[in-house]
């Protein structure tokens, strides 16, 4: 496995891949890795021949006051866990390299953008589709995998590909939790022991919303009532938002037909997470 800095270095391995008739992958990643992004890597790892893993903490995507010098890193522990799933590449640029003296130049989704995170993250979507487009041109992959825990992600990132005619596949994957259902982030962390207790209402909560969902229970408002009394019945928790939308746009929707997004965005503790669920009203 090969440790690369430099965006000249891993556009010339990409290109000798390439050239060979090799298929090249790639997992964008902030580090700390844990079991989500190694599922995202391993199966990567089955549909390409060089899979590049990028670890790389953006600054551009975190706003003022966020945790950008808390967030958790560790190269060395990365390393290890990456090599042990099979990455052929770690590509780990710094600052200086991804955002030299005089950058000015920056990838800009609208619409999808402008619901959810995008709401109480002002400017969060620009830094990921500005640092997501910069690492397409270095790494140059045929298929890039990202988690369905960032759903919004995933939909702005495949917006961006599709409207700015990139050759790249973009592949979402399920939701890897912990034994107790916590959806894994580097941000877990962050929760004390109580807190962690109080997170658990996230999952759980997705749970009530199932439940709703397939009894026949569309009315986003009901479904969004049950799942913010629960979270907001436990110590710890502070809701930023719990929205039903639709699955490609991300708006807001009243009343589900037949699939939806339940998404949450909670503060426990000094961390904020996120997790989602798909709804399927059977009538």
């Amino acid at each position: 496995m090969e440790l690369v800095r430099g965006i000249k270095d891993m556009q010339r391995l990409a290109d000798e891949a390439r050239r060979a008739g090799n298929t090249v992958g790639c997992v964008p990643t902030m580090g700390f890795l844990h079991e989500g992004h190694l599922s995202l890597m391993r199966y990567a790892r089955e549909r390409c021949d060089l899979l590049v893993i990028s670890i790389y903490v953006n600054p551009t995507q975190f706003g003022p006051g966020e945790d950008l010098e808390a967030y958790p890193r560790d190269l060395e522990s990365d390393m290890a866990k990456a090599k042990e799933v099979g990455v052929d590449v770690v590509f780990a640029p710094g600052d200086e390299e991804m955002y030299p003296r005089g950058y000015q130049t920056f990838v800009t989704v609208e619409k999808v953008t402008g619901h959810l995170c995008g709401l109480s993250r002002p400017g969060h979507f620009r830094g990921v589709t500005t640092v997501v487009a910069k690492l397409f041109c270095a790494i140059k992959p045929h298929l890039a995998v990202f988690g369905e825990k960032d759903f919004q992600q995933l939909a702005v990132i495949k917006r961006m590909v599709k409207d700015l005619n990139m050759d790249v596949e973009v592949v979402g994957r399920p939701i890897v939790r912990e034994h107790d259902g916590l959806a894994m982030s580097s941000r877990n962390t962050y929760l004390t022991s109580d807190e962690r207790g109080s997170a658990l209402s996230l999952s759980r909560s997705l749970e009530v919303a199932r439940e709703m969902a397939a009894r026949g229970t569309g009315d986003a408002s009901e479904i969004i009532g049950k799942v913010s009394a629960h979270i907001s019945s436990q110590p710890h928790t502070g809701i930023d938002y719990v929205k039903i939308v639709n699955i490609d746009t991300m708006e807001d929707i009243a009343n589900i037909e037949r699939r939806a997004l339940l998404a949450l965005a909670v503060r426990v503790g000094k961390a904020r997470l996120i997790d989602n669920a798909v709804l399927e009203v059977h009538k």
